[in-house]
């Protein structure tokens, strides 16, 4: 699935306070490395059900196995792992009866010592990936996967690999094993051992996905076959919320877009987001935060949500919502299957020409079959010019006033809402008061 940097930032797939992110949400890595693959899974969204379905399988089987993950294994580990080939030792003989080697504890001391340390973190690291592979050596696990781990089982049998391997946790070893073990490790295994690692990084963001799922009780999407778009969602939240909403919704062939209406903060917005994240997150073979979701592959996802001004370059507001949407327009008109999320239409400028701008907009896109488009806004009164059209859904949020005191339901409802709710805000929050009395 196609998705363009603005629309990453606009679901908050990644966000530059990290804690505010979807990833940041999801990240149960346990090294940097695997980090760093997760990043890349995240960046690199499917373009094709089958891989998704295996992903969706490797987590799955992941998941039965949380409790059980080497705990030997520590980002700590890879460092001194790596940190071990980067440092420049003096030669160890291949025969551990060389004068070289009867010597090099005292002639070599600092090299020794690191090799001492070093080697107990390969112990470690060997032990680890050797538990992987007894977890899930009766699994069946999707090709793409099923391959790393064989070559695991293949570079375990090693037989420098496999003997440290066997070691148990805390074991002393010997001067001669130290320096056998050195040896070949630093040369003929050198390669071997930092491909074990690249494949642990994989395997480490595969488990954090699973953590993941398994922590918030993400549900596994169902990819459908259809020619034209469809989602169909129940219990669909925000996955960043504290306390969130859950929603119900249906978009098709025959109601390809859905009009949002609302107050400010009656949940237009949180809707917008909980389902880009959730089309997002389904693409790159996680569970979603819903009870249940149906969807067709999409080809590409766009936003239009936190659109800004760029005062550098003297374009306004206004200006770059106009090139947002030309650029949503000129990317969806290929026949291909896309799902459009706008917020709020035309904030940057007044009202009629808002509206206007807007309707002009909204006729255009409806006749786009192959999209799926939920748009927003607060110009309620161009919605009767829209009722005609029989592929548009019409749906709200909800705002009670009661002795001017707000409450929000944050309930989707049928219908289009006629809230007016600025002035009370002003009120409530006592502006009318202070300006009264300048």
């Amino acid at each position: 699935m196609d998705i363009d940097k603005q629309s990453f930032n606009d679901i908050s797939v990644f966000h530059r306070e990290e804690e505010y992110s979807v990833f940041h949400k999801l990240d149960f890595t346990r090294t940097l490395r695997g980090k760093e693959w997760l990043k890349k899974f995240f960046n690199e969204p499917f373009h094709q059900i089958s891989h998704i379905q295996s992903t969706q399988k490797m987590i799955q089987t992941l998941a039965l196995h949380i409790d059980e993950w080497p705990a030997e294994i520590s980002n700590g580990t890879l460092l001194m792992i790596e940190k071990f080939y980067d440092y420049i030792f003096d030669p160890i003989s291949e025969s551990p009866y060389s004068l070289t080697n009867l010597t090099y504890p005292w002639l070599h001391r600092e090299d020794y010592s690191m090799l001492k340390f070093s080697l107990t973190h390969f112990a470690d690291f060997y032990r680890g990936m050797k538990k992987i592979c007894e977890l899930l050596k009766n699994a069946e696990l999707p090709e793409g996967a099923a391959v790393y781990v064989d070559r695991i089982v293949s570079i375990l049998k090693e037989t420098p690999i496999r003997k440290l391997a066997e070691t148990q946790p805390g074991e002393k070893l010997t001067r001669r094993q130290l320096l056998y073990f050195g040896y070949y490790l630093r040369g003929l295994y050198k390669t071997n051992t930092l491909e074990l690692l690249e494949i642990y990084g994989r395997l480490d963001a595969w488990y954090s996905m699973a953590k993941a799922v398994k922590t918030y009780r993400l549900a596994f999407p169902e990819f459908i076959d259809r020619s034209r778009p469809e989602i169909l969602t129940e219990g669909l939240y925000h996955l960043l919320l504290p306390e969130p909403v859950s929603y119900d919704l249906h978009l098709s062939a025959t109601q390809n877009f859905l009009f949002l209406t609302g107050a400010n903060m009656s949940g237009k917005s949180t809707l917008i987001k909980a389902l880009g994240t959730a089309v997002f997150l389904a693409h790159i073979g996680m569970g979603v935060p819903a009870r249940f979701m149906k969807l067709t592959l999409f080809d590409g996802m766009v936003t239009n949500i936190h659109v800004e001004d760029n005062i550098a370059k003297g374009e306004s507001y206004f200006y770059n919502e106009v090139q947002r949407i030309k650029n949503t327009v000129l990317k969806i008109n290929d026949g291909r299957k896309w799902l459009v999320l706008i917020d709020e239409l035309f904030k940057g400028t007044n009202v009629q020409d808002a509206m206007k701008c807007s309707l002009a907009v909204i006729k255009g896109l409806i006749k786009i079959p192959n999209s799926l488009f939920v748009l927003s806004t607060h110009l309620y009164e161009i919605a009767d010019n829209l009722k005609k059209y029989p592929n548009i859904l019409f749906r709200f949020f909800e705002t009670l006033l009661q002795d001017d005191q707000l409450s929000f339901t944050y309930q989707l409802k049928e219908g289009i809402s006629n809230d007016r709710i600025g002035y009370v805000i002003l009120k409530k929050e006592k502006v009318i008061d202070l300006l009264e009395n300048l």
